[in-house]
């Protein structure tokens, strides 16, 4: 069994003995690490334009609709994201899984594109025609509001819709194309989604118009995005020979869908319980402190956004220590990226919870609970996908279940005594315990273990960053302390990790980054 602490010493040493750091770093991992760190460099900016559209689209709807209202359609929203989860059925891992292993093969890719687009659509057409039957129940369980049947219902479209972009997006990942994935998903999405709620309110609609006008704008997109990822990739989805990949490929999705619906009654089954047992006007509380918890996963989704296809291949040639030592490090630049996230939420949230009106400040002990599992899940790095990748889709389909039964009892229970407060609560410790325990499977199974001494260097660079931000929020004013107190605790955290040391695979990975695009920038500018 590899352990990351003694593999991490090691390369120390056979630094030190070379005298260059950058030497230690063997080139099928220096190689990995660049691709990884470079799909997350184009994933950071396009998530921070994703979440900075969805916050655009949260405010706007939220000044225009009012707290009740807004509830109405944060409920109804935030039930059509959970279905979305589940409407490609495991689709997009299997699609990490297979096309890289099948790159020599594009009749198979395209047999696997195939099925993904199938089993989505299927699952897409029974999802819509369950929220049609399903919606008035709902209603009489929840808000009780005349207008959230109509909207639940044109939200239940939109389910298959958002399900063949996804399986688009993920066709671009699956063959390393950070760009296009970032584009249609990351972008596209949710900049449709901002045009089409614009458009009903301009034209006057109130919460059902507003669920049509987003159902409308992502019909096009999805009409957009199937061909043109086809004719982009070269992965041509088809299913001729289906009957070939058909049992493999299910084989892989299936257990993984059962895990996504473990993981809804696991990670979101507060948004179902704030909705069920607390106020419309809760939910959309809880709804915008979901906003900023969106911005704080960031870093982790930018990391994992082509770590996938490089652990499955990694995997597959048996480079199990490689793998190893790239899981070591990107876990530790993913939880160097996260901290100052985390310290300018915790210090300035109940400020920017108010930017979306007063009602909404009563989300800061909410998003402060909340954020405790945003840092333990990024701290373990990418532990669902490398049980995916290395063929374990089982035991992490088990232990979702597992967690998910005891999640939803002791969720109903703190929500029940907490209110909102036991929402972010029963959530955050379920994110803790699942990866936790997934972190800890790795190990048994794989040998794979990411932490050593190196992570202390972030942790304490963040304390001093946390304390700086404080200081400047007790003498600055208002909102004034948000942007002066963020920019310079990070410029303080920067400092501080200077001054700790930065990890030669860290500092190798800033270098040749920074170089490439100065290259491209120069190469730009000399046109």
């Amino acid at each position: 069994m590899n352990d990351g602490a003694g593999a991490g010493s090691d390369r120390e040493r056979e630094a030190a003995s070379s005298g260059n750091p950058d030497d230690a770093v063997p080139d099928d991992e220096r190689e990995a690490l660049l691709t990884i760190a470079g799909g997350a460099v184009v994933t950071a900016g396009g998530v921070s334009g994703q979440r900075a559209l969805t916050a655009a689209t949260e405010f706007v709807l939220a000044r225009s609709l009012g707290p009740a209202a807004y509830g109405v359609y944060a409920l109804a929203w935030r039930i059509a994201q959970l279905l979305s989860r589940l409407v490609t059925f495991g689709s997009v891992p299997a699609l990490q899984r297979y096309l890289p292993e099948y790159a020599g093969a594009p009749d198979r890719q395209g047999v696997v594109a195939g099925l993904a687009y199938a089993t989505t659509l299927g699952f897409g057409a029974a999802i819509a025609g369950g929220i049609w039957l399903a919606a008035p129940w709902i209603n009489a369980r929840t808000v009780s509001d005349a207008a959230f049947p109509a909207t639940m219902r044109a939200f239940g479209l939109l389910v298959g819709l958002l399900g063949v972009v996804m399986i688009a997006s993920a066709i671009f990942r699956a063959v390393g194309s950070a760009r296009g994935e970032i584009a249609f998903n990351k972008l596209l999405r949710p900049g449709v989604r901002l045009v089409g709620a614009v458009g009903a309110l301009a034209l006057g609609y109130s919460v059902v118009g507003v669920a049509g006008g987003i159902v409308a704008a992502t019909a096009l997109l999805a009409a957009v995005a199937a061909p043109l990822s086809a004719r982009v990739t070269g992965v041509v989805p088809s299913l001729r020979g289906v009957s070939r990949e058909a049992r493999r490929f299910y084989d892989h999705a299936a257990p993984v869908a059962m895990s996504s619906l473990g993981k809804v009654f696991q990670n979101r089954v507060d948004v179902l319980l704030v909705g069920a047992l607390l106020t419309a006007t809760a939910a959309g509380v809880y709804n915008v402190v979901l906003v900023l918890i969106a911005i704080a996963w960031i870093p982790l989704l930018s990391f994992n956004q082509l770590l996938p296809p490089v652990a499955s291949e990694l995997y597959a040639e048996g480079e199990t220590e490689t793998l190893n030592a790239v899981y070591t490090s990107v876990t530790r630049q993913i939880v160097a990226t996260v901290i100052p996230v985390l310290a300018v939420l915790v210090v300035f949230g109940r400020e920017l919870l108010g930017l979306f009106g007063d009602p909404y400040v009563a989300g800061y002990v909410p998003l402060v609970v909340y954020l405790g599992g945003v840092f333990v899940g990024s701290a373990v790095g990418a532990t669902g996908w490398l049980l995916m990748m290395t063929d374990h889709q089982y035991a992490r389909m088990a232990l979702d279940w597992l967690l998910a039964v005891l999640n939803v009892a002791l969720t109903y229970a703190f929500v029940v005594r907490y209110g909102l407060v036991g929402a972010a609560l029963g959530t955050s410790l379920a994110i803790a315990v699942q990866n936790g325990i997934q972190v800890v499977l790795l190990r048994r199974f794989e040998g794979l273990w990411p932490f050593d001494r190196t992570y202390l260097t972030p942790l304490a660079a963040g304390g001093v960053a946390l304390l700086a931000m404080r200081a400047i929020r007790e003498v600055v004013p208002g909102g004034t302390a948000v942007v002066v107190g963020s920019v310079a605790g990070v410029a303080v955290y920067v400092g501080a990790l200077r001054a700790l040391g930065v990890d030669p695979r860290d500092r190798l990975v800033a270098r040749e980054l920074a170089g490439r695009y100065r290259a491209a920038l120069a190469d730009r500018l000399g046109r």
